[in-house]
């Protein structure tokens, strides 16, 4: 029997909205990639890792693959999710059931010939019956010479047993790169920031357009209690009205829910105060394809 201990980056890609992050969250047993309808929630690339006696996964949550957009932000997203492929051991490519579209084609033909990848088939619950599970496997399983199937329900944590043991099967032997207790290589004012801007998407939906960022500018861990100052970014005055609401009852709802995740996440009581602030599109843009840089192996 090998008992040789393994570690290797797995990539987690697809299109936008078919569960990458919620996947990810649920390989890891803690949420630290942001999920909402909104497309494309993911902006930047979210290391996880997670820890088992005979290995150790580091997965790697990708922005959704998408063409709609074209600005210099977006290309270079593609562009990231293309590369995490040739930088990982193994690839997850999501797709959703019973459903590959346009999008998932023009990712399928983006895919390296030798690369190892999964197909994950996400959302299995939305299968009416087995026939109909088998019939969509079998229309895919021919588009590429896939490591192996999975259908998959992540948010309701079904068929991730087995397809934990098979990324463990196919990884490396190596030593762990991360410390045992390390569940991300992302700082506390960076998943706190993602935990505010997915409830200003959960909560506002199609009402903000995507220029919208959030700038953590105090963090101050005491023993009993953490007090953070957040900056919320936004492209124009008129969008500050949006997201404050009537009597500022749309940013209270915002903070109040956003507490209450980074509460689980720092396991400790959290005072959090919000501002929202005006802020050009260009600079956002730019500060953000500068982090992408600093991303890059």
């Amino acid at each position: 029997m090998n008992t040789a201990f393994k570690c290797g980056f797995i990539s987690i890609i697809g299109r936008s909205n078919v569960g990458k992050s919620t996947l990810m969250n649920h390989l890891l047993g803690q949420k630290i990639s942001i999920t909402s309808k909104k497309i494309q929630t993911t902006r930047l690339p979210i290391r996880g890792i997670v820890n088992y006696p005979q290995a150790q996964l580091i997965l790697l949550d990708t922005p959704g693959f998408q063409l709609k957009y074209q600005n210099a932000l977006y290309r270079r997203l593609n562009d990231h999710t293309l590369a995490s492929i040739q930088n990982s051991e193994l690839t997850l490519w999501v797709v959703e059931a019973n459903r590959f579209i346009e999008m998932d084609q023009m990712l399928l033909k983006q895919l390296p010939d030798r690369a190892k990848v999964f197909l994950v088939i996400n959302k299995k619950d939305l299968f009416d019956h087995v026939a109909e599970k088998q019939a969509f496997i079998k229309q895919l399983s021919p588009l590429y010479p896939f490591q192996g199937l999975f259908a998959v329900s992540a948010k309701h944590h079904q068929g991730l047993e087995r397809l934990i043991q098979e990324i463990i099967r196919l990884l490396p032997e190596s030593p762990a790169l991360y410390p045992e207790n390390m569940i991300t290589d992302r700082s506390s004012h960076f998943l706190v920031a993602e935990i505010i801007r997915e409830k200003i998407f959960r909560y506002l939906g199609q009402e903000l357009p995507y220029v919208i960022s959030v700038q953590v500018s105090g963090f101050t861990d005491a023993p009993k209690l953490v007090h953070i100052d957040a900056n919320l970014l936004v492209e124009k005055t008129s969008h500050k009205g949006i997201l404050i609401g009537k009597n500022g009852e749309k940013l209270k709802k915002i903070g109040s829910k956003a507490r209450l995740d980074i509460e689980k996440l720092l396991h400790k009581k959290v005072f959090l105060q919000t501002w929202v602030k005006v802020k050009s599109n260009n600079a956002e843009e730019a500060e953000e394809i500068a982090l992408l840089k600093e991303l890059e192996p």
